[in-house]
This record gives structure tokens, sequence and C-alpha cells, in this order.
């Protein structure tokens, strides 16, 4: 099933037309309705040396809001009007700004979300809310790469739990569009009577027409989010997609894990659902 109704989360200026190009062209592949999202944060009321709100603050903060804001809105319609699709914008505010956050409510009557991975600056949305909270899928564009819209070759993390099979049929469009997809199980445990790890998922997106193939990485003391980074680059594969948090989301917050990583640092678009 194609993804019809497309949200964008756009955190800032920086990210702007990063997810928009990303976005647009999604929609324009999948003539779907896209729909661009940015929240500003609510102004603080300062009080006054005598005790009042400071009313000339809170004007100047709400006139920089919405000047950044405005300026946001005009590169995601510039950019869907460039890709020819049928967008909306909505501008809200929250009192913590993070446009994830803000945007929770309209993922969850979206097919797919897509979001920047974190920025150096700190100004990257809080995806893991949208993972958590939203109950859609996520397509995170790389901060240096160019986005793309189309997957030559895909790399999917399979590990046989819930989330990693929510993630695999959740990103099927992609899938079986692609020219090779790759199963990596990394130092999977051996199947019932000797079966083939990765071997039932496999058999279930070739059913799909899905292009599949199965590799089986020994970690060699590597983290496996090494192991997997390691992987892409091997295959040339420009999509990952991954289960999040299939381990303790707090294990991963404390000492980080693939999905950490893959939110900060993986050079390729992925595709996350949980």
């Amino acid at each position: 099933m194609p993804f019809k109704t497309i949200l964008a989360i756009i955190q800032s200026e920086e990210d702007a037309q990063r997810v928009s190009d990303c976005a647009g062209a999604l929609a324009a592949r999948f003539e779907s309705y896209l729909i661009g999202l940015h929240a500003e944060a609510l102004p603080v009321p300062y009080t006054s040396t005598i005790g009042f709100p400071d009313a000339e603050f809170i004007q100047a903060t709400t006139e920089i809001n919405d000047e950044r804001s405005k300026k946001i809105e005009a590169v995601f319609r510039e950019r869907t009007a460039s890709a020819g699709v049928a967008a909306e914008w909505r501008s809200l505010e929250s009192f913590s700004g993070d446009s994830a956050h803000s945007g929770i409510a309209s993922a969850r009557s979206c097919d797919l979300v897509v979001a920047s991975q974190g920025g150096e600056d700190g100004a990257s949305p809080d995806v893991d809310a949208l993972l958590f909270d939203a109950g859609r899928p996520v397509l995170v564009t790389p901060r240096e790469a160019p986005p793309l819209a189309a997957f030559r070759r895909v790399v999917v993390a399979w590990n046989g739990s819930r989330e990693a099979s929510r993630a695999t049929f959740d990103a099927l469009p992609f899938l079986i569009e692609a020219e090779g997809v790759e199963v990596l199980l990394v130092d999977p445990p051996e199947g019932p009577a000797g079966e083939e790890p990765g071997v039932d998922i496999a058999a279930a997106l070739e059913r799909h027409g899905v292009a599949v193939t199965v590799h089986n990485a020994a970690s060699g003391g590597l983290a496996a989010d090494d192991v997997i980074r390691n992987r892409l680059a091997e295959t040339g594969a420009d999509l990952l997609v991954l289960g999040a948090y299939s381990h303790s989301w707090l294990k991963q917050l404390l000492f980080g894990g693939v999905t950490r990583t893959v939110l900060q640092s993986v050079p390729v678009t992925a595709f996350l659902s949980r």
C-alpha cells in the first residue's frame, strides 16, 4: 500500500529545505497529500522589576517566532510547489517548541512521517516522541547526504523482534521497488532443526515480489550499530530499515544503541517503526 498522506516535521530553518525536498519528492512519487508542520515555543512571560509580565519582551519574542515560522513556511511552500504536489501548512505553538511533540496528533492520521536527523546545533525534532506516541513509521533524512525518495539498495536490520517485523512490513512500498534488499542479521541464534536464520522473513518478502537476500554477520566483538554501519558501506545501501528500540529504551538512552546511532549519525536515510 503506497503512502497517500505524508507529514513533514520541520524543526528549524536548518532542516527546512532538506525535509521539504524529501517529503515533496515522496509525495510526487506516490501521488500523496503532503502536510508541513512547524511549532514555535510560546514566549515565556518574564516579570519586570515591578512584578508584572514584561510585555515588551513577550511582544519581541512573538515577532521573532512569527518571522522564523514564516521563513520556514516559505521554504516548504516553494519546494513543494516545485514538486507539483497538493500540500498544506500547519503552524503551531507549544511550551516546548518541539515540532515532533506538537505533530503527534497530526501524525496519527498519516501514512508516513518525514523528519530530520539530529543537527549539530541541537535544533532537531524529538523523533523518539514520534516513534513512541504517534504509532506511524518515520523516515529520517540524513544530515550530510542528499534527500532521497527512491531507494536502490536497502538493508533491513532483522532480529526477529516485534519492532523489526513492524518496520519491515511498513516499509514494503520501498522494498518492493528496490533493486535489491538484504535482510541483515547480527550474531543470529540457530533456527529450529538447523534452519537458516532469516529464511522466514525473506520468504515472506519474496511473496511480495521483493528481490531479497539474507546476510548473517558475526560481530567479532563490535557493537551491533558498528556492524550495521559497516554493512551499509559494503553494500552501498541508501536505505536502512530498522525496528526502533527493540531493546530497552532506557538502556539505549544510557549506554547508546542502534536506534540512537541512527537518529544521530548513520549516513543514509533510515526508515524506523515500532
